[in-house]
């Protein structure tokens, strides 16, 4: 995939005296992209020439050149655009702007936008540079309380002679929030457009101020992002990027900004992603209850979830296919609550999760044959030392019964359960007899511990700091909470006779090879599903 940006600027201007607010509205910065190379390769074959009673002379003179792939954006803007308003009021129409895409090898392309004010990538607000407790926030409301600003995109439809994108149903001919990550806007699929003409579609913007609205200078920038599907592809640094440059579109908004789902993560997106570590991370909402989760794609190529799994099981609150990683319906007796309905997988959890203060948990019995999850109450949280849920592996495996699993698989991971409490595309970590060395590995805490902590069983603070952000929230046995912020537990979906095996570390660090009681308590993290 290939990419182009380009910026545009809103600036908005009140006069408090006056009892009105002036809108300078600056927009679109298109920066315009190399211009088609011409190669023009010449070769002249001449043959020899022989002259005879009967022979003949002949020569061959070969022309061959090509033309290079080429997607750029136009219509370079750089006047502002202005608007009146008092407070009170909504304007919509504001600063419309043409902006044109040409593309001249067949494959299409996809225009992303993102905010961009004070020069801060995600920043969908307009800014008042002396006064920032009072910045106008991204919305469509046109009455109330609080101000908003929106964009719109409009195609050129009453013109044949260009060829229209289309237009994402959040914007078309009508405004939308300006995203404060890159969300895909417009497209066109696997078409030419003329280099002269182009592709077309127009930009505008509506801004409403509310009665209390401080007087000032407003100042707000979009970014739009052109990507283009040739043999450049770029080098797509986090897996936000990664997100929106495969057309997914963010599936949860609040306050804090607007997020793709967990449930969206695929392999190529994964792949897509050059690099590891902190650099890559982004957060990610489960659609199953709006939690946040930091995730990262890290050294064994894998995309994990760097923040503990905080999804609370409820009886008679079904879980499904569509939302959970649920890949089996009855499948060797063990799936008690499972039920199927067309392509769809739904689970009943015979359990709820226990909310608890302190350290005892009433209502938490050491079971194989029933789900457990506990949560601490005061500890809600999206950042990466939130402790997240502890879970008995029963609930782990998105059972309602494990008691029947006797296979030992340390040594053949084929048998695991194929199911699981993580989001849908996600999955539990696996442990095997595989050397952790070997790229690839299925013993997959211990990979990471090899390529992060240098293989150490003897110290583990380095599976406590970035990028994995493993924490220590302890674990629980018979009804209570032990060795909080000492000890670190994390299920595989790893089977021995009788429990399960499971990463542990307190100063120490046990990556494999050790196994636990499914009737305790441990954390959960999930990693990105990858095709077979």
């Amino acid at each position: 995939m290939g990419y182009r940006t380009t910026k545009s600027k809103i600036e908005v201007e009140s006069n408090k005296t006056d009892n009105y607010t002036d809108f300078y509205y600056y927009f679109f910065r298109n920066i315009l992209l190399v211009s088609i190379p011409l190669v023009i390769i010449s070769v002249v074959v001449l043959s020899s020439l022989h002259i005879s009673a009967t022979g003949s002379g002949s020569s061959t003179d070969t022309l061959s050149f090509s033309i290079s792939s080429s997607c750029t954006l136009s219509s370079v803007v750089d006047s502002s655009h202005t608007a009146e308003l008092i407070n009170g009021t909504y304007v919509d129409g504001i600063g419309q702007t043409t902006i044109t895409t040409l593309c001249n090898d067949g494959n299409g392309y996809s225009i992303y936008a993102n905010g961009y004010s004070n020069n801060e990538e995600g920043n969908n607000k307009l800014v008042n540079t002396d006064s920032p407790n009072f910045n106008i926030v991204s919305g469509t409301a046109e009455s109330g309380n609080t101000s908003n600003w929106a964009m719109s995109l409009n195609n050129l439809k009453d013109d044949s002679s260009l060829t229209p994108p289309t237009i994402t149903s959040d914007y078309d001919s009508i405004y939308g929030i300006v995203p404060d990550k890159w969300t895909k806007v417009a497209s066109l699929p696997a078409k030419a457009t003329d280099m002269i003409k182009g592709s077309s579609f127009t930009t505008t913007y509506a801004v409403y101020t509310s009665s209390s609205q401080y007087a000032g200078t407003y100042n707000g920038q979009v970014k739009y992002m052109l990507v283009h599907p040739n043999n450049n592809k770029p080098t797509l640094t986090n897996l936000e990027a990664a997100f929106a440059s495969h057309g997914i579109q963010p599936a949860y908004q609040d306050e804090t900004g607007s997020y793709f789902a967990m449930q969206d993560m695929s392999t190529e997106i994964c792949n897509s992603v050059s690099g590891d570590g902190e650099t890559t991370a982004t957060q990610l909402v489960d659609a199953r209850d709006n939690k946040l989760y930091w995730v990262a794609k890290l050294k064994d190529g894998h995309c994990w979830m760097t923040q503990n799994l905080d999804t609370d099981i409820s009886a008679n609150a079904t879980l499904n296919s569509q939302t959970t990683d649920l890949n089996e319906y009855n499948v060797a007796g063990y799936y008690d609550g499972y039920a199927k309905s067309g392509n769809i997988i739904y689970w009943e959890p015979a359990n709820t999760t226990i909310n608890f203060d302190g350290t005892t948990m009433t209502g938490w019995h050491d079971s194989d044959t029933i789900p457990y999850s506990a949560s601490k109450t005061d500890d809600a949280g999206t950042e990466y030392s939130s402790l997240g849920n502890w879970y008995n592996w029963t609930a782990a495996i998105a059972s309602n019964n494990s008691s029947s699993l006797t296979q030992d698989t340390l040594n053949d991971i084929v048998n695991n359960p194929k199911n699981s409490i993580c989001p849908k595309g996600w999955r539990l970590p696996t442990i095997s007899s595989q050397s952790e060395a070997v790229s690839g590995s299925t013993n997959e805490f211990a990979r990471l511990n090899n390529l992060y902590n240098n293989n150490s069983t003897s110290d583990s603070y380095n599976l406590t700091i970035l990028p994995l952000y493993f924490v220590k929230p302890g674990f629980i046995d018979k009804g209570g909470l032990y060795e909080n912020s000492n000890y670190g537990g994390y299920w595989s979906s790893t089977l021995n006779n009788t429990g399960a095996y499971y990463l542990r570390f307190r100063n120490n660090v046990s990556p494999s090879n050790y196994y636990y009681a499914r009737t305790n308590g441990l954390s959960i993290r999930c990693l990105a599903r990858t095709e077979d």
